[in-house]
């Protein structure tokens, strides 16, 4: 039987994307089915569907929706603009992370040969997905190995980069588990990944599942476990990676970053090619998202703070090459004097 990593976290069924609603977990295991572009804009925008691999294969998927939705009786004029048309909408639904629009494009690139066309390309995209992830996580394990002592490891994570961030497998919470399955994991850290906690309902459900030892970390806290020798190495995913090395990822990361070079913990990333964006120099270029206020302000319905507090609230911060142990795809590892070259 394939263990829950190796299932896919998309499928379509029937002209309809099906996937876990991850606003409803842990309590709660939802499947969606998303048969309109709005469907799919709503799932991104709001986070039912996330993780940077995961939001692109639901973007490609969207796209084939939208090409049987106005392309089905032929391949027109009109109905390829409107096709172009959705696939723009899809692309803007979350900014920072390129895997969205590198996706998206790619599958509308079918749009000329048909719908059958553009959900081909989709769905060999989700299984590309799954062997990059497998490729990634053996080249992640081997870095981990490289840089840490012998020993069952105490590790840290931030956000959530399981099989729910991607097709399957995951990128850095894979690697956490490949190396578990060695008996190379003492215990995981969780941060809980303020505010919408990603790391204390995902990751933690899917660390449980696997029956992996770990612990939710409140973030503020994380230094402080560096400080007190309970981490061996911190290990994240990433949204977008530029040409010099510079990572997007989820708020939080950078100051991981920080503290992991004062106390001289290895800070490595793991993500795909399809995460890197060399059109830009460096992290001054990206865009980062900024979510809404009352993620912040309020929390499952109830406000937290006084009426008409505004919150700063953006979704990613950026993390300078310099900070980065190693940063790991599917071809490799890339020390970042390496990348910096």
């Amino acid at each position: 039987m394939s263990k829950p990593s190796d299932q896919p976290s998309l499928r379509w069924d029937d002209h309809t994307i099906v996937t876990l609603d991850q606003r409803a977990l842990p309590h709660e295991q939802r499947h969606l089915r998303l048969s309109t572009v709005d469907d799919v804009i709503t799932a991104i925008t709001t986070l039912a569907v996330r993780g940077a691999p995961s939001i692109g294969l639901a973007g490609a998927l969207g796209v084939a929706l939208s090409a049987y939705a106005h392309c089905s009786r032929g391949i027109t004029g009109d109905g390829q603009e409107a096709v172009r048309a959705d696939a723009r909408r899809i692309s803007a639904a979350r900014p920072t992370a390129v895997n969205l629009a590198w996706a998206v494009d790619r599958a509308l690139a079918k749009l000329g040969d048909g719908p059958d066309a553009v959900l081909n390309e989709a769905t060999v995209m989700i299984d590309e997905d799954r062997v990059v992830n497998r490729r990634m996580v053996a080249h992640a394990v081997e870095v981990v190995r490289d840089h840490c002592p012998q020993r069952p490891l105490r590790l840290l994570t931030h956000c959530n980069t399981g099989r729910l961030a991607t097709a399957a497998v995951g990128t850095a919470l894979g690697t956490i588990l490949a190396l578990a399955d060695s008996g190379r994991v003492a215990e995981v850290l969780v941060n809980e990944t303020r505010p919408l906690l990603q790391g204390a309902r995902l990751t933690a459900w899917e660390l449980a599942e696997a029956v992996v030892p770990y612990r939710v970390c409140v973030d503020s806290a994380a230094a402080a476990a560096m400080s007190q020798g309970l981490v061996d190495c911190v290990i994240v995913g990433a949204d977008r990676i530029t040409a010099r090395g510079d990572v997007a990822n989820k708020i939080g990361t950078y100051a991981l970053a920080i503290a992991a070079a004062h106390h001289g913990i290895p800070f490595i990333v793991v993500a795909p090619e399809s995460s890197r964006d060399r059109s830009l120099a460096d992290g001054r270029d990206i865009v980062i998202e900024e979510r809404p206020d009352d993620e912040v302000t309020a929390y499952g319905g109830i406000r937290t703070t006084p009426p008409g507090t505004r919150a700063y609230n953006p979704a990613f911060d950026v993390t300078p090459a310099s900070l980065i142990t190693a940063i790991v795809s599917e071809h490799g590892v890339h020390h970042t004097s390496e990348v910096c070259a």
